[in-house]
């Protein structure tokens, strides 16, 4: 028998009982299904995971105080101000694979505009640099400037939850907005990001050039405008000690390390800064820690910051969504390996019902491969049918739930031909064995067969 006709008697066997084939199929069509909705709606969660890590920074790197031992008593993380500007230029000038950085200085307060106060999320201080590295777009008005670092203007930024809570949503652009008496004047509105992945209003913040927070709202008394000029001004060099340049007036260093190199320069809160790519993160943390241990002349003491990225937090999310999504694969495959068993079923029934007119092909010459290539034919035929219908059922069930559930779905040209090529194995693993079996009959008792 050619190739053709055994495809065309495998049809036609099909073709007789079409409501046996579509129950038969209805197992794999269940099971392909499942696997292309939980591909597709997985591959959705994916994109959209990664979306909210890069509005979140997933290539950036933050630097925060760490804790300070001093005669045996742990103080505690951000105890003590260890992060200084000059750290920020140390890090730019000896990590080449850092592209950006900016200090951060962060307050807590009301602000008001007219007869209407409001406490903000955040209210933060960082450089020109802020915003690009923290992945904020300015909707309307001007971002913060170097110049506005440089003379630490009284300028900020609003997010959109204080344009609805302070100005009733109409343009602040060019209008004051007051922080702990100190008024300041609004260049322009941020893009709204909404919440993020720990449910915190992004757009419920005010940002202003850190110099001025350190100057006005933080650091007023403590430091002159002039030593806390921008991240690239090294002109001064005026000679300091450790008990001059922090807050505390306590040195942070050993006594021998009293001495500080001859640079006038002030604490930060904290700093942030971007890499250019993800993979690049866990080398350019290495260094940069290298680069502060060696500017705070630690020698053997322990590290007084700590260096966290959100890659790691990233890794976790995905590893779990990963696993969850593996695990309703897995249960995708029960359902074809049920329905494979179905197939394999009712190919055994066929077998019996056709006894004699495999008795009858074989008596006029039919071999026993013929037969065996007819039956396993008719369940790949099955389940590819199946699987065709499943990919349609499974790919309108994941744009149904993106409909209705909000949900993001992508649609996976692995998936399709993943699901191909296991209806069409499912066909021959389950459908062997019936074949086999019609092709073992002896012709003489199929024939009498009754």
């Amino acid at each position: 028998m050619k190739r053709f006709r055994v495809l065309k008697w495998a049809l036609k066997s099909i073709a007789r009982n079409p409501t046996r084939t579509f129950l038969t199929t209805l197992g794999i069509i269940i099971g392909i299904a499942a696997v292309i909705a939980v591909i597709e709606i997985g591959a959705g969660a994916q994109v959209s995971l990664e979306n909210n890590f890069s509005e979140m920074g997933v290539n950036t790197i933050r630097v925060w105080p760490g804790p300070v031992t001093r005669s045996g008593i742990n103080s505690g993380s951000g105890s003590w101000a260890t992060l200084t500007v000059a750290d920020t230029r140390a890090i730019i000038k000896e990590c080449p694979k850092v592209t950006a950085i900016s200090p951060q200085i962060s307050v807590r307060g009301q602000i008001i505009y007219g007869n209407k106060n409001w406490r903000p999320f955040s209210i933060s201080g960082g450089n020109e640099d802020f915003l690009e590295i923290s992945s904020w777009k300015v909707e309307d008005g001007i971002p913060i400037s170097a110049a506005h670092v440089a003379r630490a203007a009284k300028v900020c930024l609003v997010g959109q939850t204080i344009v609805r809570e302070l100005y009733d949503g109409a343009n602040p652009v060019g209008k004051d907005l007051r922080i702990q008496n100190v008024v300041f004047k609004v260049i322009g509105v941020l893009k709204s990001r909404g919440a993020n992945m720990m449910g915190m209003d992004m757009d419920d913040c005010v940002i202003l050039p850190w110099t001025t927070m350190k100057a006005r709202l933080k650091g007023a008394g403590q430091t002159s405008l002039s030593a806390v000029g921008t991240t690239t001004d090294t002109s001064t060099t005026t000679t300091t000690s450790a008990s001059d340049v922090y807050t505390s007036g306590v040195s942070l260093y050993p006594q021998a390390y009293n001495t500080i190199p001859p640079v006038r320069f002030s604490n930060i809160d904290s700093m942030i800064m971007s890499v250019a790519h993800p993979d690049d993160i866990a080398e350019t943390m290495e260094k940069v820690r290298e680069v502060l241990r060696e500017t705070h002349k630690l020698g053997d003491a322990d590290d007084d910051f700590r260096i966290r990225s959100f890659a790691e937090f990233a890794d976790m999310l995905k590893k779990q969504t990963e696993s969850v999504a593996n695990l309703l694969m897995c249960v995708a495959f029960i359902s074809l390996l049920v329905g494979g068993i179905g197939i394999m079923n009712i190919m055994l029934v066929s077998v019996t019902e056709r006894t004699r007119e495999i008795g009858l092909r074989m008596a006029v010459g039919a071999r026993a491969r013929d037969i065996l290539q007819q039956f396993l034919v008719e369940s790949i035929v099955i389940c590819i049918l199946g699987g065709i219908i499943g990919i349609a059922a499974g790919h309108g069930l994941s744009v149904f739930m993106a409909a209705k559930m909000g949900w993001h779905t992508a649609i996976s040209y692995f998936a399709i031909c993943l699901s191909v090529g296991v209806s069409a194995l499912v066909g021959v693993v389950f459908g062997y064995y019936p074949a086999w079996k019609a092709a073992r009959l002896d012709p003489i008792e199929a024939l009498r067969y009754e």
